[in-house]
C-alpha cells in the first residue's frame, strides 16, 4: 500500500462516517414533522419484525404532520400500535385507511436535552475522524519502517491528512450548529 492509497482510505472512511452522523441526526427529533423519524420502528408482520418502511408508505402531509400508509389493510391497527409504543412519544390516529401521526410542539426543556444529544453525537462523529488520522498516521509509520517511504514523505503525509481531518471536524461542527438550530428554532 502506497502513502496515496493511505489517503484516499481514510478521506473515504472519513466521508463514510460524516454520512453515518447525518444519517443519525436524521433520526433526532425537531419541531418539524420527518419521515426517517420512523425508520426505527419494528411492525410485526406475520410473525416477523420487520422496519415500519417495508410494511407502509411514509411520507409527508404538511410540516406537522407524517402520513403512514400500510400496503395491507389489517397491517393498519399494528403500525398505530408499534408507533403508539415507541419511545418518540408520538400519538396517531387512524382515518379510514390511512394513518395520521401529528408531531407535538416540544417544550424548551426537551429542545435543550436534544442539544445535548447533537452535541454527544458529533463528538463522537469528531473521534472516530481521529482515530482514522491515527490510522492512517500509523501506516504512513509503518511505510517508513519498512524503507518502504522517505521520512519527508512521511511528515507530507501526516500534514495531508491533518489537513482532510480539519475539514471534516469541521463539517461535522457545522452539521451540529445547523441541526441545534434546527431544533431550538419554534
Amino acid at each position: 500500500m502506497t502513502i496515496a492509497d493511505i489517503k484516499k482510505t481514510t478521506e473515504t472512511k472519513m466521508d463514510q462516517s460524516i454520512a453515518a452522523f447525518q444519517n443519525n441526526l436524521s433520526r433526532v427529533r425537531t419541531g418539524r414533522a420527518n419521515p426517517a423519524l420512523l425508520d426505527t420502528i419494528q411492525v410485526e408482520y406475520y410473525g416477523a419484525m420487520v422496519p415500519l418502511s417495508q410494511v407502509a408508505n411514509v411520507s409527508l402531509i404538511d410540516a406537522r404532520t407524517i402520513s403512514v400508509q400500510p400496503w395491507e389493510k389489517p397491517m393498519g391497527p399494528k403500525i398505530e400500535k408499534a408507533i403508539r409504543e415507541s419511545d418518540l412519544g408520538l400519538n396517531p390516529s387512524t382515518i379510514g385507511e390511512l394513518i395520521r401521526v401529528p408531531m407535538p410542539a416540544m417544550s424548551e426543556e426537551r429542545r435543550k436535552e436534544l442539544t445535548k444529544v447533537v452535541r454527544n453525537e458529533g463528538e463522537n462523529a469528531k473521534i472516530a475522524i481521529r482515530n482514522l488520522r491515527r490510522d492512517a498516521n500509523e501506516s504512513v509509520k509503518k511505510l517508513v519502517k519498512d524503507k518502504a517511504a522517505s521520512e519527508d514523505d512521511q511528515k507530507r503525509a501526516e500534514v495531508d491528512v491533518q489537513k482532510v481531518t480539519d475539514k471534516h471536524i469541521a463539517e461535522i461542527d457545522k452539521l451540529v450548529a445547523a441541526k441545534e438550530q434546527d431544533i431550538m428554532a419554534v
